[in-house]
């Protein structure tokens, strides 16, 4: 295999793709405060370095693509998957969103019934998606660079619903988790014959 200086160059390739899948997400999201500015723009850095990679120059893609795909194979349906559900909790997540910040209340139902920041786990699982199907050593690098900025935003976040919502948004946090929604097992009675 080895590198195939034919595949890169094409920065025309990756304008039109990072644009398009940073203007996709920014059509969700619509950041609006400084913080959720910091969250997009670290979003589409990631996005742009997955295309700079794959269609620009080839810094560290090729070699680490190419050992993980001996190793493993090309995990396309895992990338889509992860891209797919991705981009459909975002949708999700953002109409919930805009709804409750237009009457000046705690988003709390759709996905935010279930985790207290669907748009940030969105925002990860689209990242993952592009990472399982274009990994590179840079990118591997940012993922979890990324995911500790999404997680000290939610934090900082969550600061500014408490002073704005009070006991709401205290009931609320107690009652849901930040990232990783609880699956409940059925409770009953005991097992009879």
């Amino acid at each position: 295999m080895g590198l195939d200086e034919s595949n890169y160059g094409h920065w025309s390739l990756v304008m039109l793709y990072a644009g398009f899948v940073t203007l996709y997400a920014w059509s969700f999201l619509k950041p609006h405060t400084s913080r959720r500015w910091l969250g997009f723009l670290a979003f589409s850095a990631f996005v742009t370095v997955v295309y700079v990679e794959q269609f620009g120059e080839a810094l560290t893609h090729d070699a680490l693509t190419e050992w993980l795909q001996s190793q493993y194979g090309r995990p396309v349906l895992l990338s889509y998957v992860g891209l797919g559900s991705g981009f459909y909790l975002l949708s999700l997540a953002s109409g919930v969103r805009e709804q409750a910040q237009r009457k000046h209340v705690l988003a709390t139902m759709g996905p935010y019934a279930r985790i207290r920041h669907p748009q940030y786990v969105a925002m990860a699982m689209i990242l993952l998606g592009f990472l399982v199907q274009w990994p590179s050593l840079t990118t591997l690098l940012m993922f979890p660079a990324v995911l500790c900025l999404f997680r000290w935003l939610a934090i900082s976040e969550e600061v500014a619903l408490h002073a704005e919502f009070g006991t709401a948004f205290e009931h609320y946090a107690e009652q849901t988790p930040r990232f990783i929604p609880r699956f409940k097992l059925p409770t009953g009675g005991a097992l009879t014959k």
